[in-house]
């Protein structure tokens, strides 16, 4: 039986199980060869060390089941808009598929590709993945995007609950025995090419904090991670423990998300199936509120699709007038953990080192930089782009408009107090003491006060500003806009 040729091109779904486009190519053909490429016109991936070192894992068990399967996985490097056609043709591909994306630059790629295979004999297949609900399926009453996250979760909530994630239908589908192109046919040059670009990609990947990082990179991993979330008892004490950054109360899949390495279908599928297992009011409500932050993520990629404009500024348009004073060594010193500040210093070295940082964290050290140290949010939100393991642009940007008070949020003004928060969720300061080992020895009371004497001080520095006088400058900066 003759199979029509696939080009399957990964993106930001790097696995082979419940791959929607991927499922819709086996359905059709089992001659598929996949490709990824290092898109060099892409602006916020490989600048990232955390990020290439999650990527290249990822990519090695990738292509381990592409050979198993019988095919193969191309890795080219380059402009996708160029790429993507040439070694379809080289091929002779009949179709392409991928999964869709959201962001503003994925969305014109993507359309500057069709239009140029717009007169070809090759056809493209797009298919909803990334997200449980497709953006353009879920709106208000008056036909227009969410643009807060209350509203938008009860709609998004009440249509899950129709969807059968019981079908097994399409995951039947068997991802073996697949028929592959040998060199002579697909080009002895593009496979030789494809192993050196590989191979120098991993020679650069130069992240230190592989042994610390608790995200796992692959398919396995996040499997991994999630059969851990959930079998123990992390998925049903969330709500107690997920705020506390000393506890192990979260399930570390963002990185998993971000890359997608385990689809959000996945994970939505393990929070009914434990629901059903569980009487317990509190249990449920704990797996209740994992689904809100999985609903979280999928509310910011919604707003990010809508409104491509939050990419480059504030939803909330004010914020364009406000008088930043953008302290470069502020900055700076908030950057290296060295604030004198114990809670944000913590933050910031787990941040720096392990390339990932507690969720009630990102939100007290976003607070700090903007609303204490009066430092414009992009500049928070390109650093925790530089330093993340799941630095995604749709939630990173969501989370700092959230803190800056500039985004999707009918609250007008949020301030954290990092010294009170600080007592609500580290203390006993024991997330504090890990990352910042040179106040082992003091005092709780001193370190949730501000308070700790010079004398007590081992190499650590004094608070570089006054949270009380600068909520106050704050304020009266907000107050003109």
């Amino acid at each position: 039986m003759e199979y029509p040729r696939i080009l399957f091109w990964h993106r930001k779904d790097l696995r082979v199980n419940d791959n929607q486009a991927l499922l819709k190519a086996l359905a059709l053909s089992k001659a598929i060869t996949s490709i990824y490429i290092f898109d060099e016109t892409y602006p916020y991936d490989y600048n990232s060390k955390s990020r290439s070192w999650f990527l290249s894992e990822s990519l090695k068990e990738l292509n381990k089941n592409w050979e198993k399967a019988g095919s193969r996985l191309l890795i080219q490097k380059g402009n996708p808009s160029h790429l993507i056609s040439y070694v379809a043709k080289i091929i002779n591909a009949k179709y392409i598929f991928w999964n869709k994306a959201i962001e503003p630059y994925e969305i014109k790629r993507d359309e500057k590709i069709k239009a140029d295979l717009a007169n070809s004999n090759i056809e493209i297949v797009e298919v909803w993945d990334h997200l449980l609900i497709n953006p353009l399926e879920i709106s208000t009453g008056s036909d227009t995007p969410y643009t807060v996250y209350g509203p938008f979760f009860k709609k998004f909530k009440n249509k899950l609950d129709r969807v059968n994630f019981d079908n097994k239908e399409d995951k039947d589908i068997r991802f073996e025995k697949l028929k592959d192109l040998d060199d002579e046919l697909i080009g002895s040059k593009l496979v030789t090419k494809s192993k050196i670009i590989f191979d120098e990609f991993l020679k650069d990947i130069n992240f230190s904090g592989i042994g610390i990082c608790p995200c796992r990179p692959g398919e396995i991993g996040a499997e991994k991670l999630l059969e851990s979330f959930s079998s123990s008892n992390r998925i049903t004490s969330y709500e107690l423990a997920r705020d506390f950054p000393s506890e192990n109360g979260t399930s570390y899949l963002s990185g998993s998300l971000r890359f997608g390495t385990i689809s959000i279908r996945t994970l939505w599928e393990k929070t009914l199936h434990i629901k059903l297992i569980n009487e317990d009011p509190k249990k449920i409500q704990s797996i209740e509120t994992w689904q809100k932050e999985l609903a979280w993520r999928e509310f910011y990629q919604h707003c990010l699709f809508h409104y491509p404009e939050l990419e480059k500024g504030p939803y909330r348009k004010k914020w364009n007038n406000f008088s930043w004073n953008n302290n470069k060594e502020w900055f700076n010193r908030w950057s290296e953990g060295q604030t004198g500040v114990p809670i944000i210093d913590a933050s910031m070295r787990q941040l720096n080192q392990s390339g990932w940082m507690h969720n009630r964290c990102r939100m007290i050290v976003a607070s700090f930089l903007v609303k204490d140290l009066i430092c414009d949010w992009k500049l928070g939100e390109k650093k925790f782009m530089e330093l993340l393991v799941d630095g995604d642009l749709a939630a990173n940007n969501g989370g700092w408009q959230w803190s800056a008070s500039s985004g999707m949020d009918p609250k007008p003004l949020r301030i954290f107090n990092p010294y009170t928060q600080t007592k609500k969720f580290d203390p006993l300061c024991k997330y504090i003491k890990f990352w910042i080992p040179e106040l082992s020895g003091i005092n709780n009371t001193e370190i949730i006060n501000g308070d700790i004497s010079a004398l007590e001080k081992i190499n650590y520095p004094s608070p570089i500003v006054s949270h009380n006088v600068q909520q106050r400058i704050f304020k009266t900066l907000y107050a003109t806009i």
